[in-house]
């Protein structure tokens, strides 16, 4: 099964436009999950242990918002994808 970087997020979210601005720069290929679109999303945010987004999840692992842990998130992926 591939794995996958996913990014829970919503449209007018600055920070989530962040995170999507770094994963692309970094080449890292992602799918978007827009939670004011399916209510499905937003119980898996919660089932991660967050109320709001940006949620990156990668490998069992999710980070919250804009913050240094999304570099390890980064480097996960890019060590995975070799």
């Amino acid at each position: 099964m591939e794995e996958k970087v996913i990014v829970y997020t919503t449209n007018d979210c600055i920070e989530c436009t962040m995170v999507k601005s770094v994963l692309k720069e970094e080449g890292i290929p992602f799918e978007t999950r827009d939670i004011s679109v399916d209510a499905g999303f937003q119980k898996e945010v919660e089932r991660y242990g967050y109320l709001g987004v940006p949620v990156t999840v990668f490998s069992g692992k999710a980070v919250k918002g804009f913050t240094n842990d999304l570099k390890e998130i980064i480097a996960l992926a890019k060590t995975k994808a070799i």
